[in-house]
């Protein structure tokens, strides 16, 4: 039964390094694009641009697209803060079980 509950946190643990993981990828995709798209609002703020949108592309402006990129980035980067946070929680519990069972 010890060797299930160690199991189960380290997998546990495994869970929430992989959302890191795919969140810490899709923040890097939206500084990309935040950047890209940055350079072109300089150029032209109503240049066209396409979102996609629950797997439809929407037609949008670059001066519309913007600010909601930018609270997307702003969301994610709450989040990964939880989870890193979570994350180091699980992996002390972890330790402290490992250390309490070693003996």
């Amino acid at each position: 039964e010890v060797a299930q509950i160690f199991q189960s946190r380290r997998s546990e643990l495994q869970g929430i390094a992989s959302k890191i993981g795919e969140l810490e990828g899709e923040a890097d995709e939206h500084r990309l694009v935040i950047d890209t798209l940055t350079e072109a609002q300089k150029a032209d703020p109503e240049r066209k641009c396409f979102r996609l949108i629950g797997g439809v592309l929407v037609e949008r402006t670059v001066k519309e697209v913007l600010p909601a990129l930018q609270t997307n980035l702003d969301g994610l980067k709450q989040i990964l803060e939880s989870l890193l946070k979570q994350y180091k929680q699980k992996e002390i519990q972890l330790q402290e079980f490992q250390r309490e069972y070693a003996s």
